[in-house]
């Protein structure tokens, strides 16, 4: 893929220093996309773009003047923006929740996620048209329970997206979520869990969750679909779980 002057086409993935967003970074590399990997910690990304023949910039989606760096790096094409950056932090009922907790989930998956769109709108309009996704969740379709705090950011994540498609209908940007289910990743159920053997647990009995590189697998099916194709939603789950509350386990 590349535009009328040769360039290779330009991605940009937020969260890309670990997990699906790494993953996502290689395969859009992979894929001949000239790959901007956006993250908070410098040395994973600058070790990552060094591997794919990328771009590393430091940021943190919830700061605007780190967001708006992010765009300026970027230049003033982008054709696939990646809105990977988000997490869980805890898993209390909400009676006994942690508030800044919720806040702090918010800000990165909600906040941070209007943050980068509303800088990089431009550059994907003048790809003509760019491709939009953002990285949702079950979570973001369903409620369980201990899970307030993530399935309310989830949800906003949702419904922006929805309503960004709603508000930029004639203009050319497609705009897509992923929601995944159970991804085994290194460190999802352990940042939002803070014990080694609580988050081993969250996979006990489950055979084959996913991996990482099977949402960045659906992330560049979407992204290399016929420029007329828009894809609204792609939920994807290891089919040991049927619902964020109903998984197979063996054993």
């Amino acid at each position: 893929m590349s535009d009328t002057s040769g360039s290779p086409p330009i991605a940009v993935v937020t969260g890309a220093g670990s997990g699906i967003g790494a993953a996502t970074a290689e395969r859009l590399a992979g894929e001949g996309f000239h790959v901007f990997c956006a993250a908070r910690r410098t040395e994973r990304i600058e070790e990552l773009a060094a591997r794919i023949g990328g771009a590393a910039v430091t940021c943190d989606v919830t700061d605007a003047e780190d967001v708006a760096a992010l765009a300026a790096a970027a230049g003033p094409r982008v054709d696939v923006l990646i809105n990977n950056a988000g997490g869980a932090f805890g898993q209390d009922k909400v009676a006994a929740s942690n508030p800044e907790q919720w806040r702090r989930m918010y800000d990165t998956n909600v906040i941070g996620t209007l943050l980068v769109t509303q800088a990089l709108l431009p550059a994907l309009e003048a790809a003509d048209p760019g491709t939009l996704i953002n990285i949702g969740s079950i979570a973001g379709r369903l409620a369980y329970e201990g899970g307030a705090g993530y399935t309310a950011a989830k949800h906003g994540v949702a419904v922006m997206t929805e309503t960004l498609r709603l508000e930029l209908n004639g203009r050319p940007v497609r705009v897509t979520e992923i929601a995944p289910g159970m991804v085994r990743t290194e460190e999802f159920a352990l940042v939002r869990l803070g014990d080694p053997s609580k988050a081993e647990a969250v996979y006990a009995g489950v055979a084959e969750p996913l991996v990482a590189d099977d949402i960045a697998d659906a992330v560049v099916w979407v992204a290399t679909r016929p420029p007329h194709v828009n894809i609204d939603l792609l939920v994807v789950k290891p089919l040991a779980q049927a619902a964020p509350h109903k998984v197979h386990r063996e054993g």
